[in-house]
């Protein structure tokens, strides 16, 4: 776990048909650990097997590209954040975000293409052997649905950071099945959507307990409708996780991004997930000890006071006391880097940080410090979630705002997660026009998945990466942020695919 996967995406696709990556299977195999390596001749026979191939399909999300690691070093490059001092100039988001992005970079550029095509050859020859495994058609339905709604999840990250990648749905045996040419990225979008409709066809519209439901499928499509800008469909979609009832917004934002909080939350849809002591991850070390991400002064400045003003109108807003009278989110995401933790039991416990913040403030959401003070022995169990019930109401809020305008539905969706408990932010004010909501949606969002990974899709399907990014410098040394529209809303493909894959071409301007 969290190590840089070696070999090009066509060796792992050949390797994981012949050598299928397992876990351990019982009511619980979501939470167990990866097992030896079983040879195919033998497998494929029992229930067993069928749950350790499933469970096998979801380990592949227990990597950079689906926990906190990759996705807070996405808000690097979408300005939110900046490197810690302890790792300036030595990632390859800080490069990226200065307009250093080669398809020589490797680092997350190399990570995403190799973690998602990992994940789409376990699925493949999953699809590929299920049937022949002695279980009842209705487990084998359901088994299907989840393993598609992955094979959609990989491929949707994909398209989404490099558009059209080579579209495989089914096992490669040899090198020349691997050598194919991109499909375009409408083709690629076009299979997502056809496995998440097989996928909410065979779901169970249940809770979310570690497999993906109904509801998973259901948000992932709506995502995937509104990055199309496919707006009635992505309104359609969210409409029907609302109108079900089975998810809602979580009373406890602090705790949602903490084990504590996590088992059998109504907020979350879908997660990568983690057990301690085998299956844990250095989240903490991370985060409270290395501070390895550093919020922006932007970020901080996007949060609201709590009369629902933003800080350049309320006359709530002290600049000498930054934090009196904000959006409680705010300091439930992030926080200054000299202030110190406060455990439930009172006690004040300093972080020890092994640098300083280059920005002056450091992460707050998904740290756990009960866990202080951290060494190397602390092991982390936070999932990571990669869907939650509040993007459902944002997205809808967005998808209907562009088809309708600013109607009570808008309000509606946007108005319950300011008011969600414990954050009571006021309603926005009424009367705005389609563009002001459309504002609002995109401030809202900024906002409540801070430091969740999401902004720097956003800001590249809302168009406003290059005058955002471009009016951005390095703090502390005036390093002029960029990003080339030209070439920028994709990534290159790694060098080492297209050494490998003759038919792959590279994306324009790279």
């Amino acid at each position: 776990m969290n190590k840089y996967i070696k070999y090009s995406h066509i060796k792992s696709l050949i390797i994981v048909f012949i050598a299928f990556f397992f876990m351990g299977c019982q009511k619980d195999f979501l939470d167990k650990n990866p097992l030896d390596q079983i040879s195919s001749p033998t497998f494929w026979k029992t229930q067993n097997d069928a749950d350790m191939a499933l469970a096998g399909c979801y380990s592949r999300l227990n990597c950079n590209t689906f926990n906190y690691s990759g996705n807070m070093s996405l808000d690097i490059m979408a300005g939110d954040a900046c490197e810690g001092a302890q790792s300036l100039g030595s990632s390859s988001t800080g490069e990226f975000a200065l307009g250093q992005m080669f398809a020589t970079s490797g680092g997350i550029l190399y990570n995403v293409y190799s973690d998602c095509y990992n994940g789409i050859a376990t699925c493949n020859t999953f699809l590929a052997n299920i049937d022949h495994v002695s279980i009842p058609d209705a487990v084998k339905t359901e088994y299907k649905g989840e393993v598609l709604f992955l094979r959609a999840l990989f491929y949707f990250t994909l398209s989404d950071f490099y558009g059209g990648v080579p579209l495989y749905t089914a096992p490669t045996v040899t090198v020349a099945d691997a050598e194919i040419k991109q499909s375009s990225k409408d083709s690629v979008v076009a299979q997502v959507l056809a496995d998440l409709q097989v996928a909410i066809a065979n779901l169970p519209n249940t809770a979310y307990d570690g497999h993906a439901v109904k509801g998973s499928a259901l948000a992932l499509e709506s995502r995937v409708l509104l990055y199309k800008q496919d707006w009635a469909g992505a309104a359609a979609a969210a409409q029907q996780v609302m109108t079900d009832g089975i998810f809602q917004l979580s009373g406890d934002y602090k705790n949602l991004f903490l084990a504590a909080g996590q088992d059998k939350n109504p907020e979350i849809m879908f997660s990568t997930r983690y057990l301690n002591p085998d299956n844990s991850i250095d989240q903490d070390i991370e985060v409270e000890w290395w501070g390895l991400w550093n919020p922006r002064q932007e970020l901080v400045d996007a949060f609201e006071c709590t009369d629902g003003l933003p800080i350049t109108q309320s006359p709530l807003y002290n600049p000498a006391n930054w934090k009196l009278n904000r959006d409680p989110r705010m300091l439930l995401t992030l926080k200054a880097f000299a202030d110190p933790a406060v455990k439930a039991s009172g006690e004040v416990v300093p972080y020890a940080y092994n640098g300083n913040s280059i920005t002056g403030y450091e992460p707050t959401k998904g740290a756990n410090v009960e866990a202080l003070p951290v060494d190397y022995s602390t092991k982390s169990e936070q999932d990571w979630i990669l869907i939650r019930y509040a993007e459902v109401l944002l997205n809808f809020a967005e998808a209907t705002n562009e088809v309708s305008g600013a109607t009570t539905a808008v309000y509606d969706a946007i108005n319950q997660v300011r008011a969600r408990p414990g954050i009571n932010m006021p309603p926005i004010p009424a009367g705005l026009t389609q563009d002001d909501m459309r504002k609002r949606i995109w401030n809202e969002r900024r906002v409540e998945f801070g430091l969740e990974g999401r902004r720097y899709s956003d800001i590249r399907r809302w168009k406003l990466a290059e005058t955002y990014l471009n009016s951005l410098v390095l703090p502390g040394s005036g390093t002029q942020y960029v990003f080339d529209p030209a070439k920028n809303y994709l990534w290159p493909f790694p060098q080492s695919e297209i050494d490998i894959n003759k038919n792959l071409v590279q994306n324009p301007g790279y």
